[in-house]
């Protein structure tokens, strides 16, 4: 993104991999930015696998640019493209007046001969965009957003993440919206905002139901399962079981921890340390062999809400019967 800014281009931009959200980004720009407004016109085509093929690809780079220094060719969804190995030849000599952006938004096959050149190639950009890890986009939401000139507060971090888990096209659609609908002046996105802008209830919510769960306090979390029970799309019970399964096999985690310092802690779980001591105090009201019982437990009520060994309980049911026997 350095060198776009600073205009220093590449004849091929292979971008590849699961997270769609990065690849996004550097086509986007060069989309945006490669040429002026008066070029576009006549030099800049935008293509999809799905409905072309390698020779309208190659014959789009191989042309010159028209009244204008260079050309651009984005090949979006690029992994629906057939015989994309045919690329090769074009990659072992691109037209330098061409810019040609592959967006293959999936794991590339590397057996193939076109990876072996590109890996070779001078006039080539290979980005390899990963899916981040679900405990690595609580970072990463909080350096977007200080990159914007905002921060927020790690409960409010949590809530985002836990929720809209790690599709990070998803995340930053919501963090716009949240920046957008912040009063003038305003910098920090807290609980309050999630609730009233992206519709999560800042007290009824899986994230402080494991909180809940940890104190061991009984009357918040037959409140929250309660209302998850009315609010059966917006809770579902794969969601809550999945969440609850991490949270506890990060506690039975700690048990066996030999270093139990706040950094340890945090690395080894991969969590925020602001949420450190939570995790530490649930370890003292559950020790190692009734978490073992609860992830059993956990599993159970999994299998029983696919259909396994339950005939008529509702999902509001067996959360609340689940529950009871995590907490007693």
């Amino acid at each position: 993104m350095t060198d776009l800014k600073n205009k220093h281009y590449r004849p091929v931009y292979f971008l590849m991999g699961e997270e769609p959200y990065f690849i996004d980004v550097i086509s986007d720009y060069i989309a945006e930015n490669a040429l002026d407004e008066h070029e576009k016109p006549f030099n800049q085509v935008v293509m999809y696998g799905k409905d072309s093929n390698v020779y309208t690809v190659l014959d789009a780079a191989k042309r010159f640019p028209m009244m204008a220094e260079r050309q651009v060719v984005i090949v979006k969804e690029a992994q629906h493209l057939k015989e994309i190995d045919k690329l090769q030849f074009y990659m072992e000599k691109p037209l330098k007046s061409t810019i040609l952006v592959i967006c293959h938004k999936d794991k590339p096959d590397k057996r193939l001969k076109l990876y072996k050149t590109l890996d070779k190639s001078k006039d080539t950009i290979v980005f390899e965009s990963k899916k981040l890890y679900d405990y690595q986009v609580h970072k990463w939401l909080n350096d977007f957003l200080i990159e914007q000139g905002y921060t927020i507060v790690p409960a409010a971090a949590a809530l985002i993440t836990e929720y809209l888990g790690s599709e990070l096209s998803k995340v930053v659609n919501e963090l716009n919206k949240l920046m957008i609908m912040l009063p003038q002046g305003e910098k920090k996105i807290t609980l309050e905002h999630i609730e009233e802008n992206i519709g999560i209830s800042k007290e009824y919510n899986v994230f402080e139901l494991q909180k809940a769960l940890g104190e061991k306090n009984v009357l918040k979390a037959n409140r929250i399962i309660n209302y998850f029970s009315l609010n059966p799309n917006s809770n579902p019970i794969v969601v809550v079981i999945s969440t609850l399964f991490s949270y506890f096999e990060k506690i039975l985690k700690y048990h066996y921890l030999s270093d139990k310092s706040q950094a340890a802690i945090a690395s080894a779980l991969k969590v925020n340390p602001f949420f450190v001591k939570d995790y530490v105090a649930a370890a003292k009201k559950y020790p190692a062999p009734k978490i073992i019982q609860i992830i059993s437990l956990l599993r159970e009520y999994d299998l029983k809400s696919k259909g396994v060994g339950n005939v008529s309980a509702s999902h509001g049911d067996l959360m609340r019967e689940m529950i009871f026997k995590i907490l007693h």
